[in-house]
């Protein structure tokens, strides 16, 4: 709280120093236009002072500099031909500041509105945003836990990307998966999967009977009221594991999502599944049989759970992201050492921009002392 209460403060005092650049501007237009022959005429390039001040500071400013340049240019005015009041043209060019000074007045008080509206809006979003995926704890029993998430629609923090967790009296269950479609509505269908999973994860039911509660969670809660056709229009590619305390096998069902990779000294293998279940969502259309499969998962290692926006996250050149090509040799054994090495890679790769989102989950078992 207190780096965000502080961040702020520094571009202010920046910005204060700044207005110097057009205070400064009115002064050296001022003099050299009064030492300058007669014939030539310098008051016009005072327009400038107000024109760039809302970039440096907010309407009381821009109206302060505004001000200034109309009374130098008044004083220029009466300077040069003290015989008369003003010239006609003088009068023009004092006219033409008002009118400017007062328009950016205007725009710059428009503009602070909507700055306002637009933060307001922002922290509603991140509150949201954090309510739906709320990152997951350090510590999950005995693994350490780290994330990665990459929304690829700017100003987003979350997208139809989901992952979760939760503690059960035996171990932990985890869940990663993504929805089907972008935008608003991908974020609503991964709210409803993981308040299914965080109803269900906690009770001692096996694995398939939640991978299957979950499954009719999704085709209840998307359709809408009386709709019975859009069951094969929407659905959630998942894996669901579920990780004991004192045993080295992980326990998964995978419902058309890639496979974890567990790593291994620099050595990456892929857990893939012999016989994937379809995503959830569809069960009403194939009827599907959740089977459980196990895998190893040492103290030492590392167990990366993922979304396709990793392995689909295309470079400038086309080409997907290797991910286990990449990670081959990597001997970090710290899950927060692998995902900032591997954030780097993956941004690298894309050139700072993805497609699409992008998740990864590092898992790690520490290892015996």
């Amino acid at each position: 709280m207190s780096q965000e209460l502080g961040g702020p403060g520094r571009p202010t005092r920046a910005g204060g120093a700044m207005v110097a650049i057009p205070v400064a501007w009115i002064v050296v237009v001022s003099v050299i236009d009064f030492l300058a022959p007669p014939h030539i005429h310098l008051g016009p390039l005072l327009v400038a002072a107000p024109a760039i001040t809302p970039s440096l500071g907010g309407p009381r400013t821009v109206g302060l500099v505004a001000a200034l340049a109309v009374a130098a240019q008044t004083v220029i005015g009466l300077l040069r031909d003290p015989d008369t009041l003003l010239s006609a043209n003088h009068q023009a060019q004092i006219a033409a500041l008002v009118v400017v000074g007062i328009s950016l007045v205007l725009f710059c008080v428009v503009r602070e509105r909507r700055a306002k509206e637009l933060e307001q809006v922002r922290y509603v979003s991140e509150a949201a945003q954090r309510v739906v995926l709320p990152p997951l704890p350090r510590r999950l029993g005995p693994l350490r836990t780290a994330v990665m998430y990459l929304a690829a629609e700017a100003e987003a923090q979350i997208g139809g990307d989901l992952y979760g967790a939760a503690r059960t009296a035996s171990g932990t269950r985890v869940i990663v998966g993504d929805v089907r479609g972008k935008g608003m509505t991908a974020v609503s269908d991964a709210a409803l999967l993981l308040a299914a999973f965080r109803v269900a994860a906690h009770r001692q039911a096996p694995l398939e009977e939640l991978v299957a509660y979950l499954d009719r969670s999704v085709r209840w809660e998307v359709a809408e009221p009386g709709e019975t056709g859009r069951f094969d229009e929407t659905f959630i590619t998942a894996t669901v594991l579920e990780i004991p305390d004192q045993d080295s096998q992980v326990r998964m069902v995978s419902c058309g999502h890639p496979p974890p990779v567990v790593l291994r000294g620099g050595r990456p293998r892929t857990m893939s599944a012999r016989r994937s279940a379809p995503p959830l969502g569809l069960g009403e259309l194939t009827d599907p049989r959740y089977d459980v499969e196990s895998f190893p998962f040492e103290p030492g290692d590392l167990l990366l759970l993922y979304t396709d926006g990793v392995t689909e996250a295309r470079g400038p050149g086309g080409g997907f992201y290797p991910l286990i090509e990449r990670i081959t040799g990597w001997t970090e054994t710290s899950c927060d050492a692998f995902l900032g090495r591997f954030r780097r890679d993956l941004l690298s790769h894309v050139d700072g921009h993805l497609d699409d989102d992008a998740v990864m989950i590092a898992l790690e078992r520490p290892a015996l002392p």
